[in-house]
């Protein structure tokens, strides 16, 4: 608290009074582009990396950036993840979800740990909220995954999007860049996709093309951001070399 309370007396003394500005500026007309879903690791800091100021953006943030899948819901039960979604989407008309994993991911790293039946079982989920959430709401990711292990990690797996006839083709880290949890959060990134599609209060705008979503990913170690290109099957670092191609693929699909 020491950290944060002269935090506080140095944003009053140096950005304040910009960041006031800014939200007098979008107080009666903020137009937010996107939701934004990412963990909620600390080292993650989605406005810093996508230079998005006041008003760009709703960031939504959890253990393990996931959108649980609307089966797990029924009548009135839901989690803040769909209520963000309502609010973003359906209230503010904003027609981008992008949903952002990283490397070395905590939550990622249990779930790989949580293929191990004991670690998973229900006395140890009873006396963990993190391991109960990820059992319940990243399992389809780990299965996924582990099937995709199984048969060698060199095949693509395909995922459904906007609806589910609607599907893409994903090659996962084909270079053999990074860690095998890594490999694990890109599939999970990925996932969530499907599981955002599943909300029917999305249909409609999904199948008209008045909502899109997207996966980046973030490497924490080299700073390096992947944006998932449907194009080229596979996370394609953001870069010099790429960017144009990336923002022609992001015109003709998502526009």
């Amino acid at each position: 608290m020491n950290k944060i309370l002269r935090g506080i007396m140095t944003y009053r003394k140096t950005t304040r009074e910009h960041m006031v500005a800014e939200f007098k500026q979008v107080k009666n007309n903020p137009e937010p582009k996107a939701v934004f879903f990412t963990c909620m690791d600390s080292r993650m800091i989605p406005t810093r990396f996508t230079d998005t100021a006041v008003g760009d953006m709703f960031v939504v943030r959890n253990a393990g950036n996931l959108i649980p899948n609307s089966h797990h819901f029924q009548d009135e039960y839901f989690s803040c993840e769909p209520a963000a979604l309502e609010l973003g989407c359906i209230i503010n008309d904003i027609r981008h979800i992008i949903v952002c994993g990283h490397s070395d991911c905590k939550a990622m790293n249990l779930l790989y740990q949580l293929r191990d039946p004991e670690l998973s079982s229900l006395n140890n989920r009873r006396i963990s909220p993190l391991r109960s959430w990820l059992c319940t709401h990243a399992n389809s990711s780990l299965e996924r995954f582990l099937d995709w292990k199984e048969a060698g990690m060199k095949d693509p797996l395909v995922f459904s999007s906007e609806t589910p006839l609607r599907k893409f083709v994903a090659y996962i880290d084909p270079e053999d860049k990074f860690a095998i949890e890594d490999k694990l959060s890109q599939v999970n990134t990925l996932q969530q996709l499907s599981n955002i599609a599943s909300y029917g209060l999305l249909k409609e705008r999904l199948e008209n093309f008045n909502c899109h979503i997207h996966a980046l990913w973030f490497d924490i170690y080299t700073g390096d951001i992947y944006y998932f290109s449907r194009g080229a099957k596979r996370f394609v670092e953001i870069n010099e070399n790429s960017i144009e191609k990336l923002l022609e693929e992001v015109e003709k699909y998502y526009s």
